[in-house]
């Protein structure tokens, strides 16, 4: 309990900004249906929500050695604001792209100075229950603000007026804190041939992982609204989706502990091809099995960042963690940049249905480059544990470093 509190200002404003910045990318898609934009045109937004995210990912570090943590966050968040509030003033899906950058860099900046934060203040024996809670924050407000937008009209400025007010409203907790600043931490240096370096399978994990999870969230609702949903059960569609994710984390973390990584990835993408399948064959038969086979795509195909993080790491020294966790973060934005765009294409040639095709397509490949991975080299002898990794910002390896070389000396004992 002490620990929730003395950290309570930074997990609220994640809380805040979860709801905020995880609703509007469905809401954009709602009412780029309801503004007449074209698939292509919504799959470009969340395109361009990646493209920011990545923006801030680099420049977050830089700003807060320029201005210190708090004016950082400020800068971030009032940012994100502006984003979310001139929706409504300018009708136009290229201006909404510029936006939805804007957005973007809020997410990964505000989260980048929270990280930053919590590696200052966390010691060795609060670190395993910080990072729990932050978990369950993080998850648990992504959850529900998929939830949000049942009860938002799209194309309204009160709803997007409503997703910048929660926006401004993570500002308070953090900066009306007692807590000190702490000192910028070094950014760390992008390199992202380390993660090809130490793991080729690794980087192609992250890069499906961005496919699933990116094109499904950001032109999810399009397919949604295509085989006939409602705007609340495409709400329940998305949430569905996290929450498989969320409860597959300890099962999925316990098998990739036990075997061997490769087969854990291999196995996860084999079920999630059939799942696309499965979703795709009884659309139009009530929701209820949609909603089931949503729920298998979540819990295979969330972990799989998780899972190929681990397994670059077995592969690494302990001083290259940091960056090899950047790099790993690099490759996923790479996808995420891709997929949404990639889809919305895919979508207007072939039918909403494309969506789980190119979803299924990037899994098949993933299996196929896994089984020839394993026959170039045996699996690490001493491994990491398995570790939940937040796909959030470059200085989320910091936070999870310290972890993995503790397991590894855990072993070696």
């Amino acid at each position: 309990m002490t620990l929730l509190i003395s950290f309570a200002s930074l997990f609220l404003s994640v809380v805040l900004l979860q709801l905020s910045s995880g609703g509007v990318g469905p809401l954009d898609a709602l009412s780029g249906i309801a503004l007449n934009f074209t698939t292509a045109e919504i799959g470009m937004l969340g395109s361009s929500h990646f493209v920011g995210f990545f923006i801030g990912c680099w420049w977050a570090p830089r700003l807060m050695g320029s201005v210190g943590h708090t004016r950082a966050f400020a800068a971030f968040t009032a940012l994100g604001a502006i984003g979310l509030l001139a929706h409504m003033l300018l009708i136009d899906a290229y201006a909404w792209a510029v936006m939805r950058i804007a957005t973007g860099i809020c997410v990964a900046g505000a989260f980048t100075v929270i990280e930053s934060w919590l590696q200052a203040s966390v010691t060795n024996e609060t670190r395993g229950r910080a990072m729990g809670t932050y978990r369950l924050a993080d998850m648990g407000a992504a959850l529900v603000a998929q939830l949000i937008i049942s009860v938002l009209e799209p194309a309204s400025y009160v709803s997007y007026n409503l997703l910048a007010l929660l926006c401004c409203a993570a500002l308070l907790p953090l900066t009306l804190s007692r807590r000190s600043q702490p000192e910028t931490p070094e950014a760390p240096r992008l390199h992202p041939k380390l993660a090809w370096d130490r793991s080729p399978l690794a980087v192609a994990g992250v890069i499906v992982s961005a496919l699933s999870g990116a094109s499904f969230r950001m032109v999810g609702p399009v397919y949604g609204e295509g085989v006939g949903l409602e705007i609340d059960q495409i709400a329940l569609f998305l949430a569905t989706f996290i929450l498989g994710g969320v409860l597959s984390q300890y099962p999925v973390g316990w098998l990739a502990d036990k075997f061997d990584r490769r087969w854990v990835l291999i196995g996860l993408s084999v079920a999630a091809v059939f799942s696309c399948a499965a979703t795709v064959m009884i659309q139009g038969h009530g929701t209820t099995g949609v909603m089931i086979n949503i729920f298998i795509f979540g819990v295979t195909t969330y972990p799989i960042y998780s899972v190929s993080a681990a397994h670059a790491h077995d592969f690494a020294e302990n001083s290259e963690r940091v960056e090899l966790s950047a790099a790993l973060m690099f490759w996923y934005a790479v996808g995420a940049i891709a997929a949404p765009y990639l889809a919305s294409k895919l979508m207007v040639a072939y039918g909403s249905t494309a969506l789980f095709a190119m979803i299924a397509v990037g899994h098949i490949v993933l299996v196929i480059f896994g089984l020839t991975r394993m026959r170039a080299r045996p699996t690490a002898e001493n491994r990491t544990r398995f570790i939940y990794a937040p796909r959030t910002s470059f200085m989320i390896g910091r936070l999870l470093g310290r972890s993995r070389e503790e397991n590894l000396r855990g072993q070696d004992d």
